[in-house]
Parts: C-alpha cells; structure tokens; sequence
C-alpha cells in the first residue's frame, strides 16, 4: 500500500523583534526527520522571513494536489488578533495589532489553503501558544493570551500545544514542551492519530505537572496512521511470515522441514535442505513458507553456506519449473531478508553481502514484481537510501582520488556521500596506512553495496590518481546514507 504524504515544517527561533526562541528550529529538524522516517515528502523552513512563509505555502498547495495527506507543522510565535490566529515570522513588524497581523501568516489562510489542495487527510500541528512578548506594548488582557479556537473542516486536524487561551512551554531541552512529548508517539507503530494525540497529551501534562494540556479539534472522517508496521502495510504474506521469529514450523509439513534446517547455522544441515527444493515439490508449497524459505536462503548464503549461493546464483535456472506467484514468493523472501529482521523491524544496516546476486536478477523483466513488492515494503525508508532499492534507478557517481590513489570524495549529483560511520570515530596515528587497497572493479563492488544497489545501475567517472588501478578505501568511512 503505497501512501502519497506531504508535508510542510516551519520552525522559527531568530526573531528580529522579540527575544530568540530556543527549540523552533530544532523542533523543526526533529519533526522532519521523523516524518520522512514515516514516508512523508517533506519541505522545511527554519527562521522564515513572511515572503518565505508566504512562498512556502504557496509550493506546499502545488505538492499537496496529487497528495493523500497533507500536514502543517509551526513552531514558534503565535497570536491571537481580533479572536483570529496568526503565526510570526521571524520579520513580522510588531509595532501594533494591524501592522503584526498583515506581517504574519494567518492560521486560517493555511487551513483554508489545504481545504482547497484537496487531499484526504489536513493534518495542521501547532507549537506556537508561546506568551506573547508584545503582549504589554499591546495593552492587552489576560483574556486573549494563547491561540483562539477555531472551525476544522472535514478531513482536518488541528493539533494545539495547549488549550484555546493557554500558553506553552518554550521546553528547557532540545525541543519544546509539546514537540518533546509529539516526538516520543508520533512513529508509534500501529497507533491511530487520534490515540497518538491522546498519547502525547498524556506525557505532556505529566512532564509539565498538569500545567500544560495540548488540545485537538478534528473532523476526520477516515483511521490515520504515521508508522504502519510492515505487517499492517504488506499484505502479500501473514503478519507472522514478514516476522518469521513467530512462524510457527509443522514438522509434519516437508516446507516446513526445510526451513527448520535453514535455520540450523550449520552448514551440514543447511546445503542438504537446499537440494531438498525442488520444483515437483515447492509448486505444492504455501505463499507463506516459500517466503521464509526464501528468508532462510539469503541468511544462509550470508552465512557462506555453499549450496544456498549456488542457488541464488542460478536462481533463474533453479526456479524456471516454478509457477510464477511461487518463484516469486521465494525471491521475496530473499530481498526481504536483505532489510527486515526476524521481528519484521527494519534492520539500521541492510544485510548486503550478497544483495548484488540478487541485484542481478532485476535484469530479467519477469521478476520484476519482485523488486516492486521490495521497493514498496522500503518506501517508508527511502531518506535512509540514496537510491530506493527495487527501482531500477541508475546512479552516476564521480570519485575524486589523490596522487597516492587515496579517496577523498565520492560526488552524488555534486554532493560529497563519503562519510564517517560513526560521527565519533578520531583517525590515530596507527590509523595512518591502514585504508583498504582494492581494484578498481572491487571498489565498484564495494560502493554498490554500501549503496545497496545492484552493479548494473551504478557507473562510477574517475578523477586523479596514478593510473595504477589501484584505490585506498578510508578504513572507517562509507558511503552509505546516515
């Protein structure tokens, strides 16, 4: 189930006119990356002047127009004029009501700005119920503190960081009051918005002792979720075939059998049980057990079980006696393995070692399904690729190498992808003359892989070096996507 998601993040701090704020633009950051973890399409705003605001919303309206749902994100100042809500910029003139209200992005324009994009699901979230700091040069009373309340029409939430009339805490950590708690729920597997909602209201009156209580005002007419679990979006296999840890073996069932010994890591129990895989035989099997067959294939060819390679390597003719739903239920298996673990949790690094047997595969047009029920179990997880695997997307990439063939930059679409593994890591003396040499084509294999992409669609242009053939790869360096 493919989900199309916008969304647009403002987060302002450097007020020109009032004193700094200290979370927006880290609430900003922190919410965006969680979306995008989500599977949202997210355009971020940090310290926006009122033409940025304005432009912003105006590209936020053109993304929504094709978009199941649309979410609005501001942290920062916000006002209330005239019973009426307006969200500062970093720019807005202050100097009186009139002047501040034409400086600041009226709440109802984005409200009625999403009503009109048309997706099905307007999701508008508000960390922006800070005291007023012009409250006083207002003359104003107590009585119109905090944001008002205000009309949601169908298919729209409004998520307040706290009561009409109420202030909210700037936070005292990274992020603000509500964003703290926001950001503790908000990729909750499984967890509908509205108990999501409950759920950060929950934490937020607990970590503010009862001082702040954040506020929804909804129209849904439809179950949203942010974080659907794999079993949940993919229904192509049982819930307890994506998490194979609960796949429940019947030994009385010969498919059954098969996978037990895969599971076995030996080597002497595993290369026999491969030969066991027979056409006659799998074309009698379930979906469900040729997929974790399929599993326990690609965990055994990574654990260097001879048979289980042979097997991938020949997949086309292993399988050609195969009706097509069961080859394919089998070459699932083995991409899902690549990224899922046996809870069904996406796993922090892929298990690659040999993804570019499978990438291989995707060279022949009638296993193309598989390599779209791939790309879809991934779509959620796009930000953390630089190409989503199972599309057949071609990367072209630029190396830059010294005179000593030393590499210093991998260049994608301009960007140097190169990167630490771990931000901490410190190069030592007896760091110096430890880099990986490996040929030119081993360092192809060796990016392809970091890239989990298959050979065929990476083309790499050299730059540099002596002409020798030779590369020092940066022992503590990849290029794999944080």
């Amino acid at each position: 189930m493919t989900r199309a998601l916008s969304a647009l993040i403002i987060g302002n701090s450097k007020y020109a006119h009032a004193g700094a704020l200290r979370n927006p633009s880290n609430d900003a950051q922190d919410v965006s990356s969680r979306l995008q973890a989500c599977g949202f399409s997210v355009a971020k705003v940090i310290d926006a002047s009122h033409a940025e605001m304005d432009r912003a919303l105006k590209s936020f309206r053109s993304a929504l127009a094709d978009q199941q749902v649309g979410l609005f994100f501001f942290a920062g100042h916000g006002v209330q004029i005239d019973g009426e809500n307006y969200l500062a910029a970093v720019d807005t003139d202050v100097s009186d009501e009139i002047t501040t209200k034409h400086s600041s992005l009226p709440l109802n324009r984005v409200i009625e700005t999403m009503e009109k994009a048309g997706p099905t699901t307007s999701i508008i979230v508000l960390d922006a119920c800070r005291d007023n700091p012009w409250e006083r040069a207002w003359h104003r009373s107590a009585t119109t503190r905090g944001l008002a309340s205000v009309y949601a029409p169908k298919g729209t939430l409004i998520a307040f960081a706290t009561s009409p009339g109420q202030v909210a805490s700037d936070g005292a950590g990274r992020n603000g009051a509500y964003t703290s708690a926001l950001l503790k729920h908000l990729d909750t597997p499984d967890c509908s918005i509205e108990s999501m909602f409950k759920r950060v209201r929950n934490t937020l009156s607990v970590s503010t002792s009862g001082k702040q209580i954040s506020w929804e005002h909804t129209s849904l007419a439809g179950e949203f979720y942010f974080n659907l679990s794999i079993g949940a979006r993919i229904t192509d296999y049982s819930p307890n075939a994506l998490s194979d840890k609960l796949f429940v073996l019947d030994d009385a069932r010969e498919a059954h059998q098969i996978i037990k010994e895969l599971k076995v890591l030996t080597w002497h129990r595993q290369n026999p049980a491969v030969a066991q895989l027979v056409a006659a035989d799998a074309n009698k099997f379930d979906d469900d057990s040729l997929f974790v067959i399929g599993r326990n294939l690609y965990q055994s060819a990574a654990g260097s079980a001879n048979a289980s390679n042979d097997y991938i390597m020949h997949f086309m003719d292993r399988t050609t006696a195969l009706a097509a739903e069961k080859r394919k239920a089998i070459l699932d298996g083995m991409l899902f393995e690549v990224f899922f673990d046996s809870r069904g949790q996406f796993r922090d690094e892929p298990k690659s070692s040999r993804f570019s047997l499978l990438g291989d595969l995707q060279l022949h047009s009638e296993l193309e399904a598989s390599f779209g029920f791939i790309a879809e179990c991934l779509l959620p997880y796009a930000s953390k690729f630089h190409a989503l695997p199972g599309k057949a997307h071609a990367v072209a990439l630029d190396i830059q190498l010294a005179a000593d063939n030393s590499l210093t930059g991998v260049f994608l679409g301009g960007v140097n992808v190169l990167r630490q593994k771990h931000e901490d890591f410190i190069p030592s003396s007896s760091f110096i003359g430890r880099d990986r040499t490996v040929t030119r084509d081993d360092l192809l294999e060796l990016l392809a892989d970091q890239m989990t992409l298959p050979r065929h669609l990476l083309t790499v242009t050299l730059s540099g070096g002596d002409g020798a053939g030779l590369t020092k790869f940066p022992r503590g360096y990849t290029v794999r996507r944080a």
